[in-house]
């Protein structure tokens, strides 16, 4: 009998003690509720509970997702498009975020789902669909800003926001495919003839840079043919000069000589026949001239 009551016990300890005895992991927090009101809060490792009075909560503090799911949305150009996005939180680790968390909202997960997709709603509804493409960072902002206002007296922090994706009709779609396959066109065709021009620049200029080279050598070699002419004309009057002095020098006091010479020097010129006298001094000077020695001759 003894030994029965004593199993029992034995029983009974390990019962309540597996009732008492919780843990709370280092990812959690906990909130300790005795005949159903808030008693204690209860940080990560082993917590003690009076069995049948007291019952633990654990929350989660690390960072959640949650999909807003794809829902239709009326733009403000009267287009239904398909709108989605993300949303990523987490639980604050202090008591009183944690007892906001259970205590100010009911299941936080389903909230923050239905609020995400009414203000999307509230966002791009006032949007066109071509602005809500083009500034999906505003549009990000907005939901961001709007549920870290709505949500901070549920103990939540908004970590940040991402618009999934916006589809608009299928319609719609294929239009604004042609469309920018259309401008991909026009900006391939420009940067082509933006080349051609560039090329023909590029041609142009060397062209103008060929005949340049062209206009400066024939300068250059005009330049040479009339340095060279005046070379041989400065020579020319140089070796006038020289006669000039020569025939003055030579003539000098003979003046009537230097007229006989030229007057023969025209008569030889159209082969006209003089006789002269041998002991003529015109004969003399003609013969100094010409080299040869001339000698009177004998009555």
């Amino acid at each position: 009998m003894t030994v029965l009551i004593i199993i029992v016990l034995v029983v009974v300890v390990i019962f309540l003690l597996s009732k008492s005895i919780r843990t709370v992991r280092p990812t959690g927090r906990g909130l300790i509720e005795r005949f159903g009101r808030y008693n204690r809060f209860a940080n990560p490792g082993i917590v003690f509970l009076v069995p049948f009075i007291e019952r633990l909560i654990r929350v989660n503090i690390t960072e959640n997702m949650i999909d807003a799911g794809l829902q239709e949305i009326i733009t403000s150009d009267s287009l239904n498009a398909q709108v989605d996005a993300q949303v990523y939180f987490k639980v604050r680790s202090d008591e009183q975020s944690v007892k906001d968390s259970q205590y100010n909202v009911f299941n936080y997960m389903i909230q923050i789902v239905a609020l995400a997709r009414t203000t999307l709603r509230n966002i791009i509804g006032t949007m066109s669909l071509k602005e809500a493409n083009s500034e999906r960072g505003k549009i990000n902002s907005s939901l961001y800003n709007n549920l870290s206002t709505e949500t901070k007296s549920w103990g939540l922090e908004i970590v940040r926001t991402e618009l999934k994706e916006i589809n608009p009709p299928t319609d719609v779609q294929e239009t604004m495919n042609k469309v920018v396959k259309a401008a991909n066109e026009k900006i391939a065709a420009i940067d082509f003839a933006t080349a051609r021009e560039t090329q023909a620049d590029g041609e142009r200029r060397a062209a103008i840079k060929v005949a340049e080279g062209s206009r400066q050598s024939a300068i250059l070699q005009a330049e040479g043919l009339k340095q060279a002419k005046i070379t041989v004309a400065e020579g020319e009057a140089q070796a006038i000069k020289l006669i000039n002095e020569a025939a003055d020098q030579y003539f000098k006091g003979n003046a009537q000589l230097l007229r006989q010479l030229q007057a023969v020097e025209q008569s030889l010129t159209n082969n006209t026949k003089i006789v002269v006298p041998s002991d003529s001094k015109l004969v003399n000077v003609i013969g100094g001239l010409a080299g040869l020695e001339t000698h009177p001759s004998t009555k």
